[in-house]
């Protein structure tokens, strides 16, 4: 997927920061066609633009659409509000307090029930964080593997400005919501506004 979309999505945890990144490796797109220059259009540069966003918080496309009328629907610039609602997903905060590795293993630990919001397990990837709340691990006792690898590579990716852990505690708090200045992606987020307006 990062070849197709020409950016590094981050999508396998360490081997992202390697020199083993299929990006790395082989920088153009995949297929038999992947190294021909191609003249793209203006639908075709918006499409890229909102497949790299959905694939880089690996949303499926359903799901994105309503999150963009969500967006569409509140106060202020749409395309912000897009990223917050995305930056507000459970899966994608367990990933940023550093509990995983990457998204999809966030997904896959929140989907077995390993976390809990303000003391109530929550088992959707999807659940929309609010302000002040706390994530939990739920057994501490038996922490896991991938949280306890996971952590120890935290200091590598820092946590952001908007979040707060502490990691003795295995705990996370939602200080306030990401701003655009949080979000690191490479990311034009007014392409995807006028993809969905056309």
């Amino acid at each position: 997927m990062c070849r197709r979309e020409g950016l590094k999505l981050f999508l396998k945890g360490d081997r992202c920061f390697s020199d083993r990144c299929a990006l790395e490796r082989r920088g153009y797109a995949p297929g038999q066609h992947g190294q021909m220059r191609v003249k793209v259009s203006d639908y075709g540069i918006r499409l890229r633009e909102k497949q790299r966003l959905r694939h880089s918080y690996g949303v499926q496309e359903a799901q994105f659409r309503r999150y963009f009328d969500l967006a569409d629907r509140q106060k202020g610039v749409t395309g912000n509000n897009l990223l917050v609602i995305l930056e507000r997903r459970l899966d994608n905060v367990v990933y940023r307090l550093g509990f995983a590795e990457s998204r999809s293993q966030a997904r896959q630990l929140v989907r077995h029930g390993f976390f809990s919001v303000n003391n109530r397990r929550v088992n959707i990837p999807s659940f929309l964080v609010s302000l002040g709340d706390v994530i939990d691990v739920v057994n501490k006792e038996n922490v896991i593997t991938p949280i306890k690898q996971s952590q120890e590579a935290i200091a590598r990716r820092g946590v952001p400005e908007w979040l707060e852990l502490n990691q003795e505690k295995l705990q996370g708090r939602v200080k306030s919501f990401a701003e655009r200045g949080h979000i690191t992606l490479p990311i034009h987020e007014q392409l995807i506004v006028e993809f969905y307006s056309k």
